[in-house]
């Protein structure tokens, strides 16, 4: 039962070239159209991969950026004047 279970393999010189020969019955003159589309199909299929890459890496890098901004946020500084205080109540006295 195995021989035949192995004989289900990859396809061989032989069987290759009577694919490539039906495809080209099939197709004729539009294969090479057909090839050209494909071949657009799989750089367009690249370009979008590497939009989405640069899109996450900049993305990304602006929040590391703003995370880090936020933690090391100075204190505020306590050079400031202060605020004037109330004025005193005054109490009568006798002399």
């Amino acid at each position: 039962m195995e021989t035949a279970t192995m004989a289900w393999g990859m396809p061989g010189t032989t069987e290759l070239i009577i694919i490539a020969v039906i495809a080209l019955v099939i197709f004729g003159r539009r294969l090479p159209d057909v090839a050209r589309s494909v071949g657009k199909s799989i750089v367009e299929f690249k370009k979008g991969i590497r939009d989405v890459k640069d899109d996450i890496s900049v993305q990304s890098r602006i929040e590391s950026t703003t995370s880090s901004k936020l933690e090391n946020k100075p204190e505020p500084q306590s050079d400031a004047p202060a605020p004037p205080e109330p004025p005193k109540e005054s109490t009568p006295t006798s002399s």
